[in-house]
């Protein structure tokens, strides 16, 4: 058996954390091995407790959710992915949540299965955005120019080159990252394609190493901002 996925819970509600526990600990995949109620506390935790996925607030007293993960993320002893969990469905959230490097985004009104599935997703590195959350948020984001090129007008998906980057792929892990783009999660990406789940890990890991990209996440607003995939339903 794989060992249990180990889970930091950030929020500056307690009552919240112990819900969030209560929930996570009754799988028998997870255990939450620690807890911390603001952005400070969260970097210390994350770098001392070694936690595959941290549940991450937002609003918090001393330093927010977002410069926390800007934190941890941007720290290499630190191998932990972060899923951002708010009350606010906010779009300005969204993108400062993946400006922060931050792999998936849970409002704190889902379910409880919304929330397992999601700690389960992010920590198999699998895609964790909704297609509908994926749709209205990736595309927008991956539509604006990084803010060190802000000054520079955003070519049409049209008018867009295809990147040397995404030339190297070859054309199956060039397949997969269209799907990947279009919201598919691993097992669909398997099903469209004829091959195993085990064989489209490997692309997806082939992908993002030729990107250069950290995550699924980041893959994606790639292949948005560089036309692989059309802007998708208004």
């Amino acid at each position: 058996m794989s060992a249990p996925v180990r889970v930091l819970l950030v929020d500056d509600h307690a009552v919240m954390r112990a819900g969030f526990r209560m929930i996570l600990e009754a799988q028998g995949d997870i255990t939450v091995v620690g807890e911390a109620s603001t952005g400070t506390e969260a970097v210390a935790s994350a770098s001392a407790l070694h936690p595959d996925v941290i549940c991450m607030d937002v609003q918090m007293p001393d330093m927010d959710g977002l410069e926390a993960t800007r934190r941890i993320v941007s720290d290499p002893a630190i191998s932990a992915v972060v899923v951002v969990v708010t009350t606010f469905d906010r779009d300005d959230y969204l993108f400062q949540a993946l400006h922060a490097g931050a792999s998936g985004f849970l409002l704190k009104n889902a379910g409880p299965e919304e929330l397992v599935t999601a700690v389960r997703v992010a920590a198999a590195g699998d895609a964790l955005l909704s297609p509908a959350v994926t749709r209205r948020v990736i595309e927008r984001f991956a539509a604006s120019e990084p803010e060190t090129v802000a000054a520079t007008p955003t070519p049409t998906v049209a008018s867009t080159p295809r990147p040397a980057l995404i030339v190297e792929l070859t054309e199956r892990e060039t397949e997969v990252l269209r799907l990947l783009a279009e919201a598919h999660s691993n097992a669909e990406i398997a099903s469209a394609l004829f091959i195993g789940e085990a064989t489209v890990k490997t692309h997806v890991s082939n992908v993002l190493q030729k990107l250069g990209a950290r995550d699924r996440v980041a893959a994606v607003v790639y292949a948005h901002r560089h036309g692989l995939v059309g802007p998708g339903p208004a």
